[in-house]
């Protein structure tokens, strides 16, 4: 028996989810099909693909390899598929982003409410996580970063900057001693990451401070913006998610202004896919006019 696409497809799904059930969810099929399809692929092989592991499907070596040729399919048949379409018109179907959360919360999803509103047929899903995400496994069509990777067959394009300030609620600043330089932040209560969990270099933002303890921790930044607007203490806040955060001030802002970046990254194959160029474009366009916008209301 010859391999066939959807025999492949089914491949990749258990491959990027680790486990039968979750590309059963993906594909929309029963697990048990999704192990049968994978033991008739076996067959045809004449070699295990996956090893069954505490944390789900490993990849054996023949999957490694096999990993490779059914991604190039995929893309084949990707190719195809739009050219067969055409790319005249709105945008459809499905495309998924991976983003911190900083930005999925405060940022893209009035970039891609636009989007969405332009192209009425396109499905938008905006995967909030604080790590990295793998597009080699296809975690998602493109990601918002932090920094450019230096891996991968990946393409790279630089967005927008964005700044950082410390802020504190009015209410806390009411409450505690005077905040007229960073060596005051001594006395109080701080919050931001947890150390062990930040996942990118870029985001350890209070080592510019000097501050030694975090008082209240997480590996979210949505929640610690709720800390620090709920008066519970002082830390760093993007420009942009203060117009989202009422009685939010911003502190020493002449002497501590932190600048970062965003970048998209992308699987360097897609570059040949016109619908996810049309897309990239779309969503840096947005994402640039919007980080002006709102860094504008501080």
């Amino acid at each position: 028996m010859d391999p066939q696409w959807d025999d492949l497809r089914i491949f990749l799904a258990v491959a990027r989810r680790d486990s039968l059930s979750g590309a059963g969810r993906v594909l929309k099929i029963d697990p048990a099909t999704v192990g049968r399809r994978i033991a008739r692929l076996e067959g045809a092989y004449g070699a295990p693909l996956f090893a069954k592991s505490p944390t789900g499907y490993a990849l054996t070596d023949a999957g490694q390899r096999l990993m490779g040729h059914a991604m190039r399919v995929e893309q084949a048949m990707q190719e195809a598929a739009e050219e067969m379409m055409g790319t005249t018109g709105g945008l459809s179907g499905q495309i998924r982003i991976g983003a911190p959360d900083g930005s999925a919360n405060f940022l893209l999803p009035q970039v891609c409410e636009q989007i969405s509103n332009d192209n009425p047929d396109l499905e938008i899903q905006l995967v909030a996580l604080p790590r990295v995400f793998n597009l080699t496994r296809r975690e998602a069509d493109m990601v918002v970063a932090v920094s450019p990777p230096n891996a991968g067959r990946l393409t790279v394009q630089k967005v927008a900057d964005y700044k950082l300030h410390l802020a504190a609620s009015v209410e806390y600043l009411a409450r505690f001693p005077p905040i007229r330089s960073l060596d005051d932040l001594k006395g109080h209560r701080v919050v931001g990451y947890i150390q062990d969990m930040i996942f990118d270099k870029e985001l350890d933002y209070l080592s510019e401070t000097g501050v030694e303890q975090v008082t209240l921790s997480s590996n979210s930044v949505s929640v610690q913006i709720n800390w620090i607007r709920n008066g519970s203490g002082i830390g760093i806040v993007h420009d942009f998610a203060i117009p989202w955060t009422q009685g939010l001030q911003k502190v020493l802002p002449e002497e501590l202004s932190l600048t970062r970046s965003f970048y998209l990254v992308r699987h360097a194959d897609d570059r040949r896919l016109e619908r996810l160029n049309r897309f990239a474009e779309a969503l840096v366009d947005g994402m640039r006019r919007e980080v002006a916008r709102l860094e504008a209301l501080t």
